[in-house]
């Protein structure tokens, strides 16, 4: 027993010499012992600087007036972490047993630079300062087990946190705070963090299970949330530290504008019906070389819903390659007013008003934002101005020039196809070929250019280009050339019947078999000058313009009957004049005398020049007329009276 006692006594002697000796270590040193273990535990380089204080038991820490922690050996700029004011604490007696248990880490204002390459490498991976992998996820195992690591409470307060992920364009946000809680090694850790991208505040927080899986590179479940104050967005699934995700997202926002300004997207304005609110549920997967696969979409947009799946690579702009399918599709709020200053990205035009086409300015720099194919098959399409049925369109987006290839559309009764382009590379333009087959004209043409009164079946085509900075600009520069061809049908306002016995009628109706013409455009007016309507007992041709970007028109129809004045018929031409609102319609009589009565005319002239020459006693010579004639012989009176002063 006396033995005993004497062994217990010296062990608690060296206990006390040992742990006397640590507080005689001045602090600078503990510093540099404390600096060498996390170099061996990160095998990154580790500096800690300025004033040092110590806590021994049972938390063994370090509180530093500098600490920085050094980035891969591959990355490009600067430390991976660097603090003015910095503290970290381990539980001493887990250390005793061989792990790292680290009871915190506290930084102020710290700078985190965070970076990754396309060939997976993160600068947050770590090694072994030995060699031997202990955080890092490696494609062998390690020789030996690496020392268990648990931090059980990391809070990181008004941090700059920079991201730069090669082929994307850098990220950084201030006023970071970072906060993490894991009490137990093989438990889940919960990590939370807000930030203030822009204005408003983002809330992020995230579970993971078994934490420490996940630092040595396994996919683990998850579930994570963002919040704002405009919507929030929440992921349920699995995730990894090279960047692979996969699971079930929902998106639902109040006011999305405001979501994405808080994401520092921009000020985005969405119309309703396209996404300003929306509830939308997917599948996603991400892999580490940062492809995006969303299937299963299912999406509210505030009054339009759709389905759809879409692949979307995110280095540098995205490229996507999307289908879209949308029952009844309502776009009338994106061609509908704007706030002064902006206009909707829409090159659709708005109906003739007295005040004519928006000078609003477009913005088109949406095109600019990714690059690739979506295909679109909707039931139907409400444009405000235009009516579309079943569509097939694919848009095809490459550096802000956006085709759309109009595969199929059903609209007015008929079908129409062909190509439009939206052009915003060096200005923003518009141009475009289209086919058009039995189409209604009176709901087009009353829908397009506020123009009721024609009614037919017909077939059309047009190729035009227009630029411009506003609706207005660009159907003021319009150029082109097209063609019409319409089967029977009538124009309300007009009866060429009636106006053939009487040159006052107004209103009724004019019946046709057939029309066809030709036209071109150029800075925004439209001529034609081979109208021609054939009619039961009449045919009509036309000439005139059109003012596309003034909503004027200036045209004249000329329909002459065929079965009276003998075989030489009867035309009255018909002007139609003003602005597309309420343009007036007159015949022009004195044409019509012109055309119809020139040979009674001139009988009636014969008979009134002989008339006057057997007044007058005057002879005309060939040629000459009976002013001119009666006009030589007052001259040649005077003369011969005035030379018989000389007599």
């Amino acid at each position: 027993m006396k033995w005993i006692i004497r062994a217990i006594g010296i062990l608690l002697l060296i206990l006390v010499v040992a742990v006397g000796s640590l507080f005689l270590l001045p602090a600078d040193r503990i510093a540099r012992i404390a600096a060498d273990q996390l170099r061996n535990l990160t095998g990154r380089e580790v500096t800690i600087t300025g004033d040092v204080g110590l806590t021994f038991w049972p938390v063994l820490g370090v509180t530093a007036g500098g600490l920085e922690v050094g980035n891969a050996d591959w990355a490009k700029d600067g430390a991976m972490l660097s603090a003015a004011n910095a503290a970290i604490g381990v539980d001493a007696m887990a250390l005793i047993r061989g792990e790292i248990k680290i009871t915190n880490i506290e930084a102020q204002s710290p700078t985190i630079r965070l970076e990754q390459r396309r060939d997976g490498r993160a600068s947050w991976q770590f090694s072994d300062g030995g060699g031997e992998a202990a955080i890092e996820t490696a494609p062998t195992a390690p020789a030996r087990s690496p020392r268990p690591l648990t931090i059980q409470r990391l809070n990181i307060t008004d941090a700059t946190l920079i991201y730069d992920a090669e082929g994307s364009d850098l990220v950084r946000f201030d006023g970071v705070d970072l906060s993490l809680d894991w009490p137990e090694r093989a438990g889940d850790a919960v990590i939370k963090a807000a930030l203030r991208p822009a204005a408003d505040r983002v809330s992020i927080e995230a579970t993971i299970n078994r934490f420490d899986q996940f630092l040595n590179g396994d996919i683990r479940p998850l579930r994570a949330r963002v919040d704002t104050k405009g919507g929030g967005v929440s992921l349920t699934g699995r995730a990894g530290l090279t960047g692979a995700v996969a699971g079930d997202l929902w998106l639902k926002t109040s006011d999305t504008g405001r979501f994405l300004a808080a994401l520092g997207v921009g000020d985005i304005a969405l119309p309703q019906g396209l996404g300003k609110t929306a509830d939308i549920n997917l599948d996603l997967t991400l892999t580490p070389d940062r492809r995006l696969a969303l299937r299963e979409v299912v999406a509210d947009l505030g009054g339009n819903a759709l389905t759809g799946a879409a692949d979307i690579t995110l280095n540098g702009t995205p490229d996507v390659n999307a289908q879209i399918n949308v029952g009844a599709l309502d776009l009338t709020g994106f061609a509908g007013s704007a706030p002064s200053g902006t206009a909707p990205a829409s090159s659709t035009p708005a109906p003739a008003s007295p005040t004519g086409w928006s000078k609003a300015p477009i913005d088109a720099s949406a095109l600019s934002a990714f690059n690739g194919e979506v295909a679109l098959r909707a039931d139907s399409i409400d444009l405000g101005t235009l009516s579309l049925g079943a569509t097939r369109v694919l848009l095809r987006n490459d550096r802000s020039r956006m085709v759309a290839e109009l595969r199929e559309i059903r609209a007015y009764a008929g079908v129409i196809s062909g190509e439009f382009v939206v052009n915003n590379r060096n200005g923003l333009s518009v141009g475009g070929a289209l086919n058009a087959t039995s189409i209604a004209m009176q709901p087009l043409l009353q829908q397009t250019a506020g123009l009721g009164r024609f009614h037919g079946t017909g077939d059309a085509e047009v190729s035009f280009l227009g630029s411009g900075a506003s609706l207005d600009a660009i159907m003021r520069s319009l150029s082109g050339s097209g063609a019409v061809n319409v089967g029977r049908g009538h124009i309300e306002g007009i009866d060429l019947d009636a106006l053939m016995g009487n040159f006052d009628v107004e209103g009724g109706t004019t019946v046709f078999d057939s029309l066809a013409a030709t036209f071109d455009m150029d800075q925004g007016v439209l001529r034609n000058d081979d109208l021609l309507m054939q009619l039961p007992n009449f045919t009509a041709t036309g000439t005139g313009q059109v003012g596309l970007g003034a909503q004027t028109l200036d045209y004249t129809v000329t329909p002459k009957a065929l079965r009276v004045n003998g075989d030489r018929g009867l035309a009255i031409p018909v002007r139609i004049f003003g602005p597309w609102a309420a343009p007036q319609i007159k015949p022009d009589l004195q044409a019509a005398l012109d055309m119809n009565f020139a040979k009674e005319k001139e009988q009636a002239r014969q008979k009134l020049n002989e008339k006057l020459e057997e007044e007058l006693g005057v002879s005309r010579q060939d040629g000459q007329s009976v002013e001119d004639a009666v006009k030589q012989k007052v001259e040649d009176e005077l003369r011969r009276g005035l030379f018989k002063l000389f007599d």
